[in-house]
């Protein structure tokens, strides 16, 4: 896209961009918006409307009638609490840790570093799916079961992030530099944390918001290993608010909007830096 819009003529003049760009990024956000405001839509009037046809697009004025609803059918708040505290402690998680194990994998010399790296990413190769039943059990006989800590603890690294971060790393930071430090006297957590990762911030960062989003959408672990309403994360709570057999599609969608609203808040100050960081991991990689 970047070719597409900056088109160097010689002499280092850009050239106008075509009038054609404009048609496609406006229909590619169009593509990419429309469905959080159809979702709007249907949270601002009843069930009925995604029935109709033609379709209402107009918003209506039934959104706060249905979040009362939504706040009296289930403890929606603390739900958002639940979802929140896991996101965020795997949002740190996968931004230290992964570049913790990614740093010794880059720069650490150890027996079996190659053949242990060589595992850890032919993980992902096997689907989340089939984790579920011997990470359930592991989780009922440390009797982490119904709590946060058992959606926590597992997804505080992944193979990914430690695959992405090594590779980073390895890019990044230079030999001469930690030689310089180990000179100096400095240990292997000095290095890291003092040298190392303060030079890959921007693609950790980018790693923890990943892990970040990852962790708010999840649905299918937390539905499997909580049990109580107290402990429901967003994503849950939206689906006990759906009857066993009546799905009430506008208190559905209201309840999915206003989970959706802290993702738009969190974009809304961290887009600059998400982006920044993706194409500082892109040029130096």
């Amino acid at each position: 896209m970047t070719g597409l819009i900056l088109r160097l003529r010689r002499g280092g003049r850009i050239d106008r961009v075509p009038w054609w760009v404009y048609v496609l990024l406006t229909l590619a956000v169009v593509i990419a918006v429309f469905p959080l405001y159809w979702m709007f839509v249907v949270a601002s009037n009843d069930s009925a409307t995604a029935y109709k046809m033609p379709p209402r697009i107009v918003p209506g004025g039934n959104l706060l009638h249905l979040t009362e609803l939504v706040f009296s059918t289930v403890p929606f708040v603390r739900s958002l609490i639940n979802s929140a505290v896991v996101a965020v402690a795997i949002g740190v998680g996968h931004g230290v840790l992964c570049a913790l194990a990614g740093f010794a994998f880059a720069k650490l010399r150890f027996p079996g570093r190659n053949t242990l790296f060589l595992i850890v990413v032919l993980t992902m190769t096997v689907p989340t799916q089939l984790a579920v039943i011997p990470q359930y059990m592991i989780m009922s006989k440390l009797g982490w079961v119904d709590t946060l800590q058992a959606l926590i603890v597992p997804g505080l690294a992944s193979a990914f992030g430690i695959f992405w971060m090594r590779q980073h790393i390895a890019s990044t930071v230079s030999d001469e530099l930690l030689q310089a430090a180990r000179i100096d006297g400095a240990n292997s957590w000095q290095i890291f944390w003092q040298i190392a990762f303060p030079l890959v911030r921007p693609a950790a960062f980018v790693l923890g918001l990943l892990g970040f989003v990852t962790a708010w959408n999840d649905f299918l672990w937390p539905f499997i290993i909580l049990k109580s309403p107290e402990m429901y994360t967003a994503q849950i709570a939206i689906k006990a608010l759906q009857n066993s057999y009546v799905v009430d599609l506008g208190l559905a969608m209201a309840g999915s909007f206003l989970a959706t609203i802290p993702m738009l808040i969190l974009f809304a100050f961290v887009g600059r830096r998400l982006v920044s960081g993706i194409m500082d991991g892109a040029f130096k990689g």
